[in-house]
């Protein structure tokens, strides 16, 4: 049914601006906003072509408890140090084992290293 049919995932924030320069500035994304007054939205570009749309929902935004966006990177520790020299902190869950940078590196699936944008949203950095 929707097999040739274009689509994008979304996700709220609850500042617009801060996500624009999180994502264009500190991710090196393409970082569009789109649109005006209570209909502007941010569109972020990845690697590829597809397109993910960042809507605000100001005070009613909820940070989501899933990670929203996964970039598969060649060499993570490279991609964390970088991160982490742009000012990103990494996050430790519970029942995962952290090295000093913040990856977790656990036979049973690639390493790994989770981190916020300016919403709370979860993010991670893994090795393809």
């Amino acid at each position: 049914m929707f097999g040739s049919t274009t689509a994008f995932s979304s996700f709220s924030v609850d500042d617009l601006d801060a996500a624009r320069a999180f994502y264009g500035d500190t991710l090196g994304l393409q970082a569009g906003l789109e649109g005006t007054g209570e209909m502007r939205v941010l569109f972020l570009t990845l690697a590829g072509g597809a397109r993910v749309m960042v809507y605000p929902k100001g005070d009613a935004h909820s940070p989501a408890s899933f990670t929203v966006l996964n970039f598969q990177v060649d060499d993570i520790d490279a991609a964390v140090d970088a991160l982490t020299d742009k000012g990103v902190t990494f996050e430790r869950y519970e029942g995962f084992e952290f090295d000093s940078k913040g990856i977790c590196r656990d036979e049973r699936g690639p390493s790994i290293a989770w981190f916020t944008d300016p919403a709370r949203n979860v993010i991670a950095v893994l090795q393809r």
